[in-house]
């Protein structure tokens, strides 16, 4: 994996995380992996500690897999296949007591980056896609809006894949510099 390059050193989770579509078909994730990762998710910070994430796991082979997979869009599925685990992460965007609740998606989203985190951690990697169908996405919660849906693995051999998928594997990571995303002086 390629280490981001950063402006100061940052902690080795965050330099080598990285969004491969390269996956190993035959890696397997252990079930205290998955309760480890899915944990780790729980434990997201969360506005009022409402807690709005909610997640479906497919593990390669069973019917929710096939379900999530079936939800994405076919550049996804062409690669999402080879997963270990897709989990689909919906949001209660109403809170209990009819309100809306507009910060749902923050709060999915710090799950998700928590869950992706531990996924590093323990030798996996994880890439959330946007790119599904949002009516067939939708119809695997139970009143919960679809957020986002994630592919863990092992990765594989970026060679597997061909054309716009095999060059968007073996880019080099980029990101807009520190000067571009803070409104700011830097504190340096």
């Amino acid at each position: 994996m390629m280490k981001a390059q950063t402006s100061v050193d940052i902690h080795e989770l965050f330099a080598q995380r990285r969004s491969p579509r390269s996956l190993d078909e035959s890696a397997n994730v252990s079930n205290e992996d998955v309760v480890a990762i899915l944990e780790a998710a729980r434990w997201a910070p969360s506005a009022n500690n409402i807690q709005p994430w909610r997640f479906l796991v497919g593990r390669r082979g069973d019917a929710e897999f096939k379900s999530i997979l079936d939800a994405l869009v076919p550049f996804n599925q062409s690669w999402a296949y080879r997963a270990a685990l897709l989990v689909a992460v919906g949001g209660e965007s109403i809170r209990e007591d009819g309100n809306p609740n507009p910060t749902y998606m923050y709060d999915c989203g710090l799950a998700v980056a928590q869950l992706t985190l531990e996924s590093h951690h323990r030798g996996f990697v994880a890439h959330q896609m946007a790119g599904f169908d949002a009516d067939k996405a939708g119809a695997l919660f139970q009143g919960q809006r679809p957020v986002i849906i994630v592919a863990i693995g092992k990765q594989a051999a970026a060679d597997q894949l061909e054309g716009q998928t095999y060059d968007r594997e073996i880019a080099t990571r980029e990101r807009k510099a520190l000067s571009e995303i803070v409104l700011n002086a830097l504190p340096l």
